[in-house]
């Protein structure tokens, strides 16, 4: 079987709103840059239309760049609505509580958004919960602006449904405190920490009880309806090959590779019974493991500026040298001559 195309995940044309918007703030034009990556007015005003997660993050540096400000992410997020993010917004505009507002964009995520290797989740506790995103790292000048963006974001368009702005109880970031570091002072005075296990966002359980006062209840269990309808067809799956490919993702990670037990488990398949039934597709485990990090080291090469450490890390090898073989292996070519000739032919 021809192993499916691989990419990192791709995200609404919705969200090029908050940063074209972010952009004009700064006294610049979005639409040159716009046009250059192929967004034009009828790209934006298609229904269902997507941008690849790399050529999203090479469209924000470009916009940084343009604007001379690298806090830009922040000010999408303040400039961000519910329905940019689609049909999954605008249900989440009629829900009758921030907690379920909160619960809905996480929820139906795959609706406006995808991440091959992580989504986003709700934590909820007796105080409180928080709201996670998964974010591809290690860090860079092209990333960190989705970050800033996505927890900015959240805090507005949940602020939206309140008479009052929401606090958050404490903000997480992953990566080191970046020279903006003051910028964050936008999103509130709560407790701020870079360096973090997580990114993700803190609110009380005061303020996941706030009520929205335009939920009307049948619009709510309408829109509701239309979202399990519509996130039921988008993960339909054709094959249990393809099942296990969108399981490797999210394991495959820190110079650690899943095995077949691990991934039995999460399927809730005894572990000879997920190997009869690949034997009976006309594969193995190990076939779909080599085939999966095989594509996404092609699309790591090709379409973001990571070392080949740092990809070798995100694959589970346990060394960089040990991904260069395995690489070589796989396509006749070192990453390195490998990536020369894609940006050559680009």
């Amino acid at each position: 079987m021809k192993p499916l195309p691989m990419r990192l995940g791709d995200l609404s044309v919705g969200f090029v709103h908050s940063l074209a918007d972010a952009v004009r703030s700064h006294g610049c034009d979005p639409q040159p840059l716009l046009e250059q990556y192929g967004l034009d007015a009828a790209r934006l005003a298609e229904a269902g239309a997507r941008l690849s997660i790399p050529r999203y993050m090479r469209l924000g540096h470009a916009a940084i760049q343009m604007t001379a400000d690298p806090a830009l992410g922040l000010r999408m997020g303040q400039l961000s609505r519910l329905g940019q993010a689609g049909l999954a917004g605008v249900t989440a505009a009629q829900a009758p509580t921030v907690r379920e507002a909160a619960r809905c964009l996480i929820r139906f995520e795959a609706l406006y958004g995808s991440n091959y290797r992580g989504q986003s989740s709700f934590h909820e506790d007796t105080q409180g919960a928080w709201l996670r995103f998964y974010s591809i790292s290690p860090y860079n000048a092209y990333n960190r602006f989705v970050v800033d963006s996505i927890i900015a974001g959240w805090l507005q368009q949940l602020s939206s449904l309140c008479p009052q702005p929401l606090r958050a109880e404490r903000i997480e970031i992953e990566f080191q405190a970046p020279d903006y570091a003051e910028r964050y002072a936008v999103l509130g005075d709560c407790a701020l920490q870079f360096g973090a296990e997580h990114n993700q966002l803190r609110l009380s359980q005061a303020s996941l009880a706030q009520r929205n006062p335009e939920h009307c209840p049948s619009t709510w269990r309408l829109l509701l309806k239309l979202c399990e309808r519509e996130l039921e067809q988008l993960t339909r799956t054709r094959s249990l090959r393809e099942r296990i490919t969108q399981l490797l993702g999210p394991l495959l990670n820190g110079g650690r590779e899943p095995d077949l037990e691990e991934v039995a488990a999460r399927l809730k398949l005894p572990t000879w019974t997920l190997r009869r039934k690949l034997a009976e597709e006309g594969t193995q485990f190990r076939a779909i493991l080599n085939d999966t990090r095989r594509d996404l080291a092609m699309t790591y090469i090709r379409d973001t500026e990571l070392a080949f450490g740092e990809i070798a890390y995100l694959l589970g090898f346990a060394s960089a040298e040990a991904f260069q073989r395995a690489f070589k292996r796989w396509n006749g070519q070192t990453p390195g001559e490998f990536r020369r000739s894609h940006r050559q032919s680009a």
